[in-house]
C-alpha cells in the first residue's frame, strides 16, 4: 500500500499497490474516522471497480454504515448524490485519467466537501496501516441502490437556455463521459466517439489535457458541421473544449467565457486559479462579477468557493466548479453553458472567444530540479522588483508579463506558467525564467 495515499485521493495499481483488502480496510477506516451513518458510493467502468466496491461496502457495513450504491456514475454525479441524499459522506471508485491497471478512491464528507491529504487522507492511511479500527457494529449496515443518473440529468437541465439546435462532437474516451453526457440528452445533439464503456481505454488515454488524445475528435469536427467539440477525462469531472474548426481552446479562456455567461444572469464571486490568463479576471470584472484568485487544487478551490459563496470557478486543468452542484465540478453544466453561449450568438465559437485571446501564454512547462525550494528562493530574489504573491509557489507580476512557479506535490518538479502581452516578450521571459530554474 506504500505511496497510494496522495494529496487529493487514494490511487494505485490494482492487484499490486491497491487490492481488494485495501478497499475493505479503507471502508473500516473511513467509518472509524468519520463516524458516518450513511455513505454514497459510486464507481467507474474499470473491471476491478466492482470488486473494489464489494470490499469497500463490506468494510463500511461491518462498521454499521449504510451504503447507498449509485452504481456506474461520473464523479460529478457522486458529488451531487452526496448532497441530494443528505449523506454523511461519499466515495467515488476511480483512477480518473490514469491507465487501465490503475484504480482508486475520491473521498468526501457531507455536502461533497472533499477529504484531502491534510484534512483526513493522512489519518485514514494511519488507521489502515495500524489497523486501529473501531469494533464491528452490533448491527451491520445495509446496501441499497439509488439511481442518480436521472436525478442528476434533471438537475443539470435546469441550466439550459439553448435557443436554437446545437450540435456537438464528443469524445467519451470509453469512460464515464458516456454516463455524464446523459444529462445533455434532449437539449443538444451529441455525436459521440468511443461511447462504449471499456476500462482498458482501447483508443486513447482519457485525458483532454494531452493534445494527442484529441486528434480523432479534431478530425471528426473538421469533417462535419458542429458548433463545438468536447472531450471528457476518465471520471468526467474534467472536460476540454474545441471550437467549430477543431482548434483546442485554452481551458482558462473557456472558463472565462462560462463565467461571463453565468454573470449575465446573476452577479457574484468567481474564482480563477492563479495559472489563468489575466483575461479571466478582466472578463469577470467587465461582466460585473468579483474576480478572486485561488490556489491550484480542487480541495482548496471548493473551500474558497464555500467561504465566499462563489457562483463558479474555473481551473486551468479543465475542472469547472458550480455553486449549484454543491460547489463541485460538473462537466455537463460547463457543456450546457457553452451550448447556451453559442445558441445565443450568430457568430461561431472561434469568433465568440476571440476577444478573450488578449495575451500570449507559455503553457505549463515542467522542470526536474534537485532542490525546488531553492529555486523558489532564487526567483523571489531575482524578480524582487515585481509584485510578489505566494499563494501557491511564487507568482510575480509586472505591467506587461507575469509568471507562477509551483512545486509538484509528488515529484522533484517545478511547474512554470508565464504570460505576456506579446509573443516576443513571452518567449524572452519564458527563456529567462527557465534558465534560472534549470541552472
Amino acid at each position: 500500500m506504500a505511496g497510494i495515499f496522495k494529496a487529493y485521493d487514494i490511487r494505485g495499481i490494482y492487484g499490486d499497490t491497491l487490492t481488494d483488502e485495501t478497499a475493505f480496510k479503507l471502508g473500516r477506516a473511513y467509518a472509524t474516522w468519520l463516524k458516518p451513518r450513511m455513505v454514497v458510493v459510486g464507481r467507474d467502468m474499470r473491471p476491478h471497480s466492482q470488486p473494489l466496491f464489494d470490499n469497500l461496502a463490506r468494510g463500511l457495513t461491518l462498521q454499521g454504515v449504510n451504503v447507498t450504491d449509485i452504481g456506474l456514475c461520473s464523479t460529478p454525479m457522486s458529488n451531487y448524490a452526496n448532497g441530494l441524499r443528505g449523506a454523511d459522506g461519499s466515495i467515488m471508485i476511480t483512477a480518473s485519467h490514469n491507465p487501465g491497471p490503475w484504480n482508486g478512491f475520491k473521498l468526501s464528507r457531507a455536502q461533497a466537501v472533499p477529504i484531502s491529504g491534510s484534512t483526513g487522507i493522512a489519518d485514514l492511511e494511519r488507521i489502515v496501516a495500524e489497523e486501529t479500527f473501531d469494533a464491528p457494529a452490533a448491527q451491520p449496515g445495509t446496501v441499497a441502490a439509488f439511481d442518480v443518473v436521472d436525478a442528476y440529468a434533471k438537475h443539470v437541465a435546469a441550466m439550459a437556455d439553448v435557443r436554437r439546435p446545437v450540435r456537438i462532437a464528443a469524445d467519451m474516451a470509453n469512460a464515464m463521459g458516456c454516463i455524464e453526457a446523459k444529462a445533455l440528452e434532449g437539449i443538444v445533439e451529441v455525436d459521440a466517439l468511443y461511447d462504449t464503456l471499456d476500462g482498458s481505454f482501447p483508443n486513447h488515454e482519457a485525458n483532454p489535457l494531452q493534445a494527442e488524445t484529441l486528434a480523432a475528435l479534431q478530425e471528426k469536427i473538421r469533417g462535419g458541421a458542429y458548433d463545438f467539440g468536447i472531450a471528457f477525462d476518465g471520471d468526467a469531472d474534467r472536460v476540454g473544449f474545441l471550437d467549430e474548426k477543431g482548434a483546442i481552446l485554452p481551458m482558462d479562456l473557456t472558463g472565462a467565457l462560462i463565467a461571463q455567461s453565468i454573470l449575465a444572469h446573476e452577479k457574484g464571486v468567481v474564482l480563477y486559479d492563479l495559472r489563468s490568463s489575466w483575461a479571466f479576471r478582466e472578463v469577470v470584472e467587465e461582466a460585473g462579477g468579483t474576480a478572486m484568485m485561488s490556489r491550484v487544487g480542487h480541495a482548496f478551490i471548493k473551500q474558497q468557493m464555500r467561504d465566499h459563496q462563489a457562483l463558479f470557478a474555473g481551473e486551468l486543468s479543465g475542472h469547472y466548479y458550480f455553486r449549484d452542484n454543491y460547489f463541485t465540478e460538473s462537466a455537463s453544466m460547463a457543456v450546457l453553458c457553452m451550448a447556451n453561449i453559442v445558441s445565443l450568438s450568430d457568430r461561431p465559437l472561434s469568433e465568440i472567444i476571440a476577444p478573450i485571446r488578449r495575451y500570449v501564454a507559455s503553457g505549463e512547462i515542467n522542470s526536474t530540479v534537485s532542490d525546488p525550494e531553492q529555486v523558489l528562493a532564487l526567483l523571489k530574489k531575482e524578480f524582487s522588483d515585481g509584485t510578489l504573491v505566494e499563494l501557491d509557489g511564487v507568482s510575480v507580476e509586472y505591467d506587461d508579463w507575469w509568471f507562477n512557479v509551483r512545486v509538484s506535490n509528488t515529484e522533484p518538479l517545478v511547474r512554470l506558467n508565464l504570460e505576456a502581452r506579446t509573443p516576443e516578450l513571452m518567449a524572452q521571459k519564458r527563456d529567462q525564467v527557465l534558465t534560472l530554474i534549470r541552472g
